[in-house]
C-alpha cells in the first residue's frame, strides 16, 4: 500500500523511463509514487530466466543500449555499465555460387579487405567511410540536444551545420540517399536495416518514418554505437529502481492503474489499492493507454512489425563462410536476408497480407561480450545465448491466429538462417529441464498483451524528428511542451517512449519529464 494519500508526482508504470523520472524528482525533494501493474519493475528492459532449469538470465525484450546518455548514469549515481562490441556486423551472402560475407570489424584495414572480398573494389568501402563519417558528425551534434529543451527545426539544422546531411536525412526518403551512395545490394541493405528496426516502411516511404528510425539508430551516445549492458538489461532497471528508492521514491508493484482524472491543476489516480491524489501525473505508458485511463478516444494505431526470439545454445553453429569465425560473426549484428531488394520484397509481401518468404532478421550473441548472464557451469561448457530480432512482420499478420502464425514465422526465419550455416541451428539449441528446446518467440501481439505496446510497437507510436513541432508553437511557453512531454492536460505528462524523443532504451523521456516538472516548480 502507498504510504500517503497524495503526492507531488505519481508515475504510472515502472519501466526504465518511469524509474528515471522517479529518481530525478525524488532527488529534488518531491514526494513520488511509482505504480506498476506487474510484480516487478523494468517494463521491456528486464532480464529473465526464460528456460526451466537453465541458469541463463536473458534480456527478454529490449537487449542493447545506444541512447542512454552517460549524463543520466552520472546524475543518478547508477551502478551500471556497458561494454562495446568488438564487431559491428557480419552479413553472409552467396556470390558466384560460393558462400562469402561482409564483416565490419577489426579496424579499417580488415574491414576494407572484407569489402574488397565481397565487391571486388574499394569503391563501396570508401563510400561507406564517407557516409558513416557524416552520421557520426550528425550524432555528435544531435545527441546532446536530446536532454535539453526541444530545439526548433531551424535551430537543429543550424547545429548540424551540414546542408547535405540535413537534406539526406530530414527532407528526402532515405532510399534515395542509399541508392546514390552505394551500388552493391548487400551493402545497401546493411545500411537500410537501421531504418527498419521496429518500423514498417519502405526505403522510399514519403512519410520519412524510415528516416526518423534511422536517425535514432545512428546518434546514440554521440557515436551511434550499440553497446551490451553488463549483467543484461535487467541490471539497468535494477540500478534505476535502487536509485529511485534511495532518493525516497515509493515503488508499488502488482498495482495496475485503472483510471485517471484531472482538472489541469490536481489529479486523482485510481488503482486496485484505492484513489491517490497528485499534483502531477507522469505516464510511462503508451498514449493509447493514457487515453483509456482518461476515458478519451485513443490515437490512431501505429502497429509494431517485429519478431523477438531468445535462444540458449550449447555452442555457436559453424558457418558456411569458413573465412569468418562464428564467434566474430555473432558478436556483432548478424544480418539475415537483409539485402536491399530482399528488404523491399519482404515489406511488400507483408503489406499484401503474407508472411515474407525470406524473413529478414538480425541476431547477436550477448554472452560473447558479457558472459556474466550465464551461470559458471554453462560458461565452462561453452554455452551461448542468441537474440534474434525479425523485421517486416506487422501485427496485422497475426490477428487471425497469433500462435500458428508466430510458429510459421519462426520456422521460416530459422530456415533462412540455416541457409548460411554449416549445420542446422536446431542441433545447437540447449534443452530445458523438461527436454524442450531453449527457444522462445514473441510476436507483436504478444508484446501488446505482455507489455501494453500498441500493436507491439516498441516506440509506442511513430517516431518524430527531435525538434519542436511548429504547429505547437503557441504552446511552447509551457515547460512540458518545451521538453517534448506534453499532453492535452497541463499536469499530465508523458514520460515513456511515446513522448517526443522517446523510443529505445534511453531514459531520455523520463529525464525530460522530470526536468519539465522541476522547471514549473
Amino acid at each position: 500500500m502507498p504510504e500517503r494519500t497524495s503526492y507531488d508526482a505519481v508515475i504510472v508504470g515502472g519501466g526504465h523511463n518511469g524509474l528515471v523520472a522517479a529518481a530525478y524528482l525524488a532527488r529534488a525533494g518531491r514526494s513520488v509514487l511509482v505504480l506498476e501493474r506487474l510484480d516487478h519493475t523494468g517494463g521491456a528492459a528486464v532480464s529473465t530466466r526464460a528456460f526451466a532449469g537453465a541458469d541463463a538470465r536473458l534480456s527478454r525484450y529490449s537487449y542493447l543500449v545506444s541512447l542512454l546518455p552517460p549524463k543520466i548514469v552520472r546524475d543518478l549515481g547508477l551502478r551500471f555499465a556497458v561494454r562495446k562490441r568488438t564487431v559491428s556486423s557480419y552479413t553472409p551472402a552467396v556470390r558466384d555460387g560460393s558462400p562469402t560475407g561482409l564483416l565490419v570489424a577489426g579496424g579499417e584495414d580488415r574491414t576494407r579487405a572484407s569489402f574488397d572480398r565481397l565487391t571486388g573494389s574499394d569503391r563501396e568501402f570508401d563510400a561507406w567511410q564517407r557516409f558513416y563519417a557524416g552520421t557520426r558528425r550528425l550524432a555528435e551534434r544531435v545527441f546532446p540536444t536530446l536532454t535539453e529543451p526541444l530545439p526548433t527545426r531551424a535551430a537543429l539544422r543550424a547545429a548540424i551545420d551540414d546542408d547535405a546531411t540535413w537534406h539526406a536525412l530530414f527532407e528526402r526518403p532515405l532510399g534515395e540517399v542509399v541508392e546514390e551512395t552505394f551500388t552493391d545490394d548487400l551493402v545497401r541493405g546493411v545500411v537500410l536495416t537501421d531504418a527498419l528496426i521496429g518500423t514498417f516502411a519502405t526505403a522510399h516511404d514519403p512519410s520519412l518514418r524510415q528516416n526518423r528510425c534511422f536517425l535514432y539508430h545512428v546518434i546514440g551516445g554521440g557515436t551511434g554505437d550499440w553497446d551490451v549492458p553488463i549483467g543484461g538489461m535487467g541490471a539497468l532497471t535494477d540500478a534505476l529502481a535502487d536509485a529511485a528508492r534511495r532518493a525516497g521514491a515509493e515503488i508499488v508493484t502488482n498495482c495496475p492503474v485503472t483510471a485517471l482524472a484531472t482538472d489541469g491543476r490536481t489529479a486523482e489516480v485510481t488503482c486496485d489499492q484505492g484513489t491517490i491524489g497528485a499534483r502531477r501525473v507522469l505516464v510511462n505508458a503508451a498514449p493509447r493507454e493514457l487515453a483509456h485511463l482518461l476515458g478519451e478516444t485513443p490515437p490512431p494505431p501505429a502497429e509494431g512489425a517485429q519478431l523477438k526470439v531468445n535462444m540458449l545454445l550449447t555452442r555457436l553453429p559453424r558457418l558456411r563462410d569458413r573465412q569468418v569465425d562464428p564467434r566474430e560473426a555473432f558478436s556483432g549484428t548478424f544480418h539475415v536476408a537483409e539485402g536491399y531488394d530482399q528488404l523491399e520484397q519482404a515489406y511488400h509481401q507483408a503489406a499484401s497480407g503474407r508472411l515474407p518468404t525470406a524473413p529478414p532478421s538480425e541476431i547477436y550473441c550477448h554472452s560473447l561480450t558479457d558472459p556474466s548472464i550465464l551461470g559458471a557451469d554453462l560458461v565452462r561448457q561453452g554455452y551461448q545465448t542468441l537474440t534474434l530480432f525479425g523485421l517486416h512482420t506487422p501485427a496485422r499478420l497475426f490477428t487471425a491466429d497469433n500462435d500458428t502464425t508466430r510458429e510459421q514465422l519462426l520456422a521460416a526465419t530459422l530456415a533462412e538462417l540455416d541457409t548460411h550455416l554449416a549445420e542446422p541451428l536446431a542441433d545447437c539449441l540447449a534443452h530445458d529441464a523438461d527436454g524442450r528446446p531453449c527457444i522462445e518467440a514473441k510476436s507483436p501481439l504478444d508484446l501488446d498483451r505482455e507489455l501494453g505496446l500498441p500493436g507491439g510497437n516498441i516506440f509506442h507510436r511513430d517516431l518524430a524528428f527531435p525538434y519542436a513541432d511548429p504547429e505547437g508553437a503557441d504552446d511552447a511557453a509551457t515547460a512540458p511542451a518545451r521538453w517534448g512531454v506534453a499532453t492535452t492536460h497541463p499536469n499530465v505528462l508523458l514520460c515513456g517512449a511515446g513522448a517526443l524523443r522517446g523510443g529505445g532504451v534511453s531514459g531520455i523521456p523520463g529525464h525530460n519529464a522530470a526536468m519539465a516538472v522541476l522547471e514549473e516548480g
